[in-house]
């Protein structure tokens, strides 16, 4: 098939229809599923008369199982039909979601909590990436914008829906019910939209053409620049980096005990929800935001700026537990905390070692996420047990922020020197 066979002139490539199918999928797997799980930690431990401590260990165990499971799903897409490892992924997460309105004991948690971190990690961490990168060869940083902006579309819509399924209702019918309906719109969408390769389809990747006709830094295959993989991760700034990443999900991890600490300052769960919204939405508009500041100052300067606005919207929802505008406000621009991990941290990755070896050094780093992923939810849940108040959580918090700002400017301080050096390889120098 030629070239101009494939561009399809007057009409919509199907990448984009493609996008469409992937934000729908991602949107309702994180955005909904993932997101409104915060919502349902009180009433349920209230229900089960266990702390929240206790009840958020099945965080943990979804982070294990997928840190374990990530490999194998890459595997998998690449080796099978995305739609059919993403029917089979959404019948887990949804279901096993779903589920849970049936438990009566925490160790239902505890055991559903694999199948659905197995089918979330498909959905929400690998799916993306994978079918952007096969039917997008230009506009992929769009691509990736609108996907993450999709996740927290369909979050803001989610959080009020469910707050008030969960206040009407109950925890245990907003259980089934958002996981019944997550599969019935996931599986028509991947089963009619989604294509198993563009080459089936008999169109070229969005783009194909242009790269074959010329930049340099599309070119497939060829060494890019940057330093070597083997070089990075013995460096300062890749531990610098590894401690960033650990650090902002630590705190984006927060946003699943906000609906408690709301309910702790005295609101009802619908207004937790309508705030959540509102978290949701900073996410949204912080994707958008954030991907274009990092072409316009850069990525050092936007993570500085990133962590700066985190303390002052953390120091906000400290000193401020009566003004429901400056509540709404200031979690909002908590989202962009939230933002920053899909958009922020790849960006410091490619700043500070190049495209060379990204894919390596950004899964290497990635483990700092995985990490947090298992201390921090449970973490924050035990500190509230023992205090009664999530003050002293908040604190850490701007502490952190605080330390990834340190980290930030020591990691670009080093890579001057392994510049100076002659570290970063050149190809074409």
């Amino acid at each position: 098939m030629t070239l101009e066979a494939t561009r399809q002139k007057g009409k919509i490539h199907y990448a984009w229809w493609i996008l469409v199918a992937i934000s729908i999928i991602v949107g309702i797997g994180k955005g909904v599923l993932n997101n409104t799980a915060g919502l349902f930690l009180s009433p349920v431990s209230q229900d089960l008369g266990i702390g929240m401590g206790t009840l958020s260990l099945y965080f943990s165990i979804s982070a294990v199982a997928t840190m374990i499971f990530l490999p194998i799903g890459g595997k998998l897409m690449a080796k099978y039909d995305p739609r059919q490892i993403i029917v089979g992924a959404i019948i887990l997460q949804a279901g096993s979601f779903a589920l849970f309105g049936l438990m009566s004991s925490v160790w239902g948690w505890y055991l559903l909590a694999v199948p659905l971190s197995t089918g979330g990690t498909v959905i929400g961490v690998i799916v993306g990436p994978v079918l952007i990168n096969q039917w997008f060869r230009k506009k992929n940083g769009l691509a990736l914008g609108v996907l993450s902006a999709a996740g927290g579309l369909f979050g803001a819509i989610a959080q009020p829906v469910v707050a008030k399924l969960i206040a009407n209702s109950g925890w245990q019918t907003a259980y089934i019910t958002v996981g019944v309906a997550s599969m019935a719109i996931v599986i028509p969408v991947a089963l009619v939209l989604l294509k198993r390769s563009p080459e089936a389809h008999g169109v070229q990747p969005f783009g194909a053409d242009e790269v074959i006709t010329g930049e340099p830094a599309q070119t497939q295959g060829a060494k890019q620049d940057g330093i070597e993989v083997a070089v990075a991760r013995k460096s300062v700034p890749f531990y610098m980096l590894v401690t960033f990443f650990f650090f902002v999900t630590s705190i984006s991890s927060f946003s699943m005990h906000i609906p408690k600490h709301l309910e702790n300052i005295g609101y009802d769960i619908e207004f937790a929800g309508s705030v959540m919204s509102k978290y949701m939405l900073g996410v949204l508009f912080g994707s958008l935001v954030l991907g274009y500041l990092v072409d316009v100052l850069n990525a050092k300067r936007t993570a500085i700026l990133t962590m700066s606005l985190g303390m002052l919207a953390i120091g906000l929802i400290i000193y401020t537990t009566s003004n429901t505008l400056v509540i709404s406000l200031a979690v909002a621009l908590f989202g962009l905390i939230s933002a920053s991990i899909g958009i922020v941290a790849p960006a410091l990755v490619t700043a500070l070692f190049g495209k060379r070896d990204y894919a390596q050094v950004y899964s290497t780093a990635s483990m700092g996420l995985a990490i947090s992923s298992i201390v921090a939810i449970p973490a924050y849940g035990f500190i509230y047990d023992i205090t009664k108040s999530y003050v002293p959580v908040l604190w850490a918090i701007i502490a952190m922020l605080a330390l990834n700002i340190v980290c930030v400017l020591i990691a670009f301080a080093n890579q001057k020197k392994m510049v100076s050096r002659g570290l970063w390889i050149k190809e074409n120098a």
